[in-house]
Order: C-alpha cells, then sequence, then structure tokens
C-alpha cells in the first residue's frame, strides 16, 4: 500500500478549504483517509496552512510521499519533505 500525503477538499462551491490528509494513493480525492493532518485556507492573505508538524514528520519518516502542492505547503512551514 503506498502512502500519500495529500489535499482533501472540504470547502463549499466556490468558498475552498482542504484538509492535509494521509491517504492510499488508490482511495480518491475526497475518500477515505487515515489521518487528519492539517487544514490549508488559500482564500486568507496570506494562505492559511495549519498542521500537525510531529504527525507530518512522523509519516514522512514512515515512507509517505507528499503531493507536489503539500510539498511546496510543507517547505513553506520548514519542514522537507
Amino acid at each position: 500500500m503506498a502512502v500519500k500525503i495529500r489535499l482533501t477538499r472540504i470547502g463549499a462551491k466556490g468558498k475552498p478549504i482542504y484538509r492535509v490528509v494521509v491517504a492510499d494513493s488508490e482511495s480518491p480525492r475526497d475518500g477515505k483517509f487515515l489521518e487528519i493532518l492539517g487544514n490549508y485556507d488559500p482564500r486568507k492573505n496570506p494562505a492559511e496552512v495549519i498542521l500537525k508538524e510531529e504527525r507530518v514528520r512522523e509519516w514522512l519518516a514512515k515512507g509517505a510521499k507528499p503531493t507536489l502542492t503539500v510539498s511546496q505547503l510543507l517547505e513553506k512551514k520548514g519542514i522537507r519533505a
């Protein structure tokens, strides 16, 4: 089972808010996930990123691969992927 750290959408139509989750790479975007690691709100200025940094580091150490967008968010927070 390949595990990815990715975004899942939870916002209303026209008002996107995303959760940063750990999920099996084969599950759908808004489908089943293993753990919620934080939130991302792109509508705020600057964009707001809230993460459980310790849990993110643990998942990365276990071999979870972040998507491109999530890896950019992690770098903004100072976490190397």
